[in-house]
């Protein structure tokens, strides 16, 4: 060894020396820092699983939050069809119940019409009979029966003669109802002996109905179904008239 000019004891006391600081850095150095390493990667570890049990979290609670979203715009659209299917159903009952209730205030009214038009009517009766037999009177210069006289105009705006419906004698009526005019209301009597008359041809079960048409200025209109029976002045006018032409 001193002929290759190295020095054994030298070499041992280095020998010794690098083991000594070998096992001082390995005690006190490499396994402290090789144990900050290991924790530090399962701190890293740890944090990297944190994240991404956290980011599956994120994900799961923006699905469910997208879920819950959209069940309650469901929710919500079915609640507001609901509200709008019942605002439209209470819409169209308040117009039905409405439109009902119009209708049955206009049938009150024009019947309350109609029975003020039928009492004027009636009243202009007496007025015009009175005044028909004030001008025969004058026309002829003498008194009249007018008692006679009240029963010709009776006759005349009645179209009843002897307890008879001038219009439908000898005639054959058929069917479930039938409309009666005159141009002034009939009086009680004469409505009751018009009833008699015409459901005595056609059988009890059927229906008189009575209409007033000034138009036709006396005598009577049956109208059963499709057949006209026109016994009034105007109707006989009209025909004098075509038979003029």
């Amino acid at each position: 060894m001193e002929k290759l000019g190295l020095n054994l004891g030298y070499i041992l006391v280095q020998l010794f020396n690098f083991l000594a600081l070998f096992v001082v850095l390995r005690a006190w150095v490499y396994k402290p820092i090789m144990g900050l390493l290991e924790k530090r990667r399962n701190t890293i570890a740890q944090g990297l699983e944190d994240a991404r049990i956290a980011e599956e979290a994120r994900a799961n609670a923006e699905k469910d939050a997208a879920k819950i979203n959209v069940d309650a715009q469901t929710k919500a659209t079915h609640i507001i069809n609901e509200a709008t299917e019942r605002a439209e159903k209470v819409i169209v009952e308040l117009k039905a119940k409405a439109d009902q209730e119009i209708g049955k205030e206009r049938e009150s009214t024009l019947a309350e019409v109609e029975d003020e038009r039928s009492r004027m009517l009636g009243d202009l009766r007496g007025q015009v009979a009175a005044l028909a037999i004030a001008a025969a009177q004058k026309l002829v210069g003498e008194a009249l029966d007018e008692k006679r006289q009240h029963a010709l105009l009776a006759e005349f705006f009645s179209g009843v003669k002897a307890g008879k419906v001038v219009v439908i004698e000898g005639q054959s009526l058929t069917g479930a109802s039938a409309e009666v005019v005159s141009a002034l209301p009939l009086t009680v009597d004469e409505q009751a002996i018009v009833k008699k008359e015409i459901l005595g041809k056609m059988g009890s079960q059927s229906t008189v109905a009575f209409r007033i048409d000034p138009t036709i200025l006396g005598g009577l209109v049956v109208r059963v179904g499709d057949k006209v029976l026109d016994g009034s002045v105007a109707g006989k006018l009209e025909d004098l008239r075509q038979n003029l032409q």
